[in-house]
């Protein structure tokens, strides 16, 4: 499967809100919260889809990256189970950490649930280290929060081959 990535706008609130509630069903974002996130000049939505089919999300992502701020925070990242383990909240996760480079943020923060091993694993593998653990952050669940943190590495250009 190809998806295809683009801005998040309010318009994609309803979808936006029925992966929220699918994927987090204990603690999903209330619906003005996300609207607001959706309108602040500080974020910045993903939402994923099939070309064939471009009224239906698989995932959302955001992050929240002032212009200029050395620092950025991904808010959320949510799959549908039926798009999950195929590299789907990697490919998200990567165009957060570009966003926020391309926004002047030398380093990105998330909070993942210390009880979601397959996202700390992602997590792991893109570089992020555990710094810190906020107990009971999850609620009404209290789960913890492992709290983790990423320098983010300079864009690498490398001459073509055979030039």
């Amino acid at each position: 499967m190809v998806w295809q990535l683009r801005s998040a706008t309010p318009d994609d609130l309803d979808a936006i809100m029925a992966i929220e509630h699918a994927v987090f069903p204990t603690d999903a974002w209330s619906r003005e919260s996300m609207l607001a996130e959706l309108g602040n000049k500080h974020t910045h939505y993903l939402v994923a889809f099939d070309p064939a089919t471009p009224d239906r999300f698989d995932a959302y992502a955001g992050l929240l990256a002032p212009r200029g701020a050395t620092q950025a925070d991904i808010q959320s990242v949510a799959v549908v189970e039926t798009a999950r383990r195929r590299g789907l909240a990697r490919t998200l996760v990567q165009a957060l950490i570009a966003e926020a480079r391309d926004r002047g943020a030398r380093e990105i923060f998330l909070e993942v649930r210390v009880d979601n091993p397959h996202a700390q694993s992602l997590y792991d593998s893109l570089g992020f280290e555990r710094i810190a653990v906020r107990k009971g952050y999850y609620q009404p669940d209290n789960v913890d929060g492992a709290v983790m943190r990423l320098e983010i590495p300079s864009p690498v250009t490398r001459p073509a081959v055979g030039q």
